[in-house]
């Protein structure tokens, strides 16, 4: 697969960024230097500097890239499946339907939390489905109607999220800083479950570069190539839910990220996926590693969920593109 130069350059140029942050974003209520960061990363001196770089920041700061990886890779194959430049997880239900499952699992049943992204996957599943299927219209998807339906399922999602909540009101608390989308508190036993499910859903969308492409053309151009469009789009809605629900098994809902990096890699890198796919990996971490850097920081002693913060930045955004793109 050749790469063209200039492409090649500012995506290697987004992942030397993102590093940098990476190293940057390990500041929090306790100031350090960056020869400090730098010498609790490499020696072990200075316990307490160890303790809160190795410990606290930094796998925070790998969860936060991630979860931004995978939101983001999950909202481009979103919007190509449904033909719809405002679908992303969160406003689709994809992560509300994730949630369902998941907060019965903290809430009902914490012993099968290792399971969490499991669950998770069959619930953002059955929302995607559900979203499919009010969206279909005269034998074909209506991206008209993917909103309206995405609010819907979300709709009646968080009614049932609202009412488990309710029901175990003595066991919410624990799961309250999940509610609003959050990565405090996250240690290397979070990473290390998330960490092999991205690796195989982002692996697997590398695999669908060349049918995203030709979903592009449109249905009759795809099926004269031999492509059978339904199995296609199943396929990618299925790696696109994957994605976003195991992320939202672990962190909770995050909006927007699936929103706001797709399109800011197309006017970057174009429509084509075979660059697009690769930088939104890359640029979704470093979005999510900023917002969740502001969120430490901004509040001062009082941390604001990196949810909540996208949620911001995102709203507006996301009116944006419904006055500009929507139908």
């Amino acid at each position: 697969m050749k790469f063209d130069k200039k492409y090649l350059i500012i995506f290697l140029a987004s992942v030397i960024l993102l590093f940098l942050l990476v190293l940057l974003s390990t500041v929090g209520s306790v100031n350090l230097s960056f020869s400090e960061i730098v010498s609790g990363l490499i020696n072990n001196d200075n316990k307490l500097v160890t303790t809160i770089v190795y410990k606290m920041r930094l796998p925070r700061n790998v969860l936060a890239m991630l979860v931004g990886a995978n939101l983001a890779v999950s909202g481009i194959l979103l919007q190509s499946v449904m033909k719809n430049p405002l679908a992303d997880p969160g406003i689709t239900g994809v992560s509300t339907g994730a949630s369902v499952f998941a907060i019965v699992i903290l809430l009902i049943a914490p012993s099968y939390t290792s399971s969490l992204p499991i669950f998770a996957f069959f619930g953002g599943m059955i929302a995607c489905i559900l979203v499919f299927m009010m969206a279909w219209k005269n034998n074909g998807i209506s991206p008209g109607r993917i909103v309206l339906s995405g609010v819907a399922i979300n709709t009646i999602l968080g009614g049932i999220i609202s009412f488990l909540s309710t029901l175990y009101s003595d066991r919410i608390q624990s799961a309250m800083l999940w509610l609003n989308g959050s990565l405090a508190t996250k240690t290397w036993a979070d990473v290390n479950m998330l960490f092999i499910y991205s690796i195989i859903g982002l692996i697997s969308s590398f695999f669908l570069i060349r049918s995203a492409n030709i979903l592009q053309l449109g249905e009759d151009s795809a099926k004269n190539l031999g492509v059978n469009v339904n199995l296609t789009r199943l396929l990618i809605s299925g790696v696109a839910v994957f994605l976003a629900a195991t992320a939202t098994s672990v962190v909770g809902i995050i909006s927007f990220v699936g929103l706001i990096v797709p399109h800011i890699a197309r006017m970057i890198m174009g429509s084509d996926y075979k660059y697009t796919i690769p930088f939104s990996m890359v640029l979704g971490s470093i979005v999510l590693l900023i917002a969740d850097t502001l969120g430490r920081t901004v509040g001062g002693a009082i941390e604001i969920p990196v949810g909540v913060i996208m949620s911001i930045v995102g709203g507006p955004f996301f009116l944006y593109l419904l006055r500009t793109r929507g139908n």
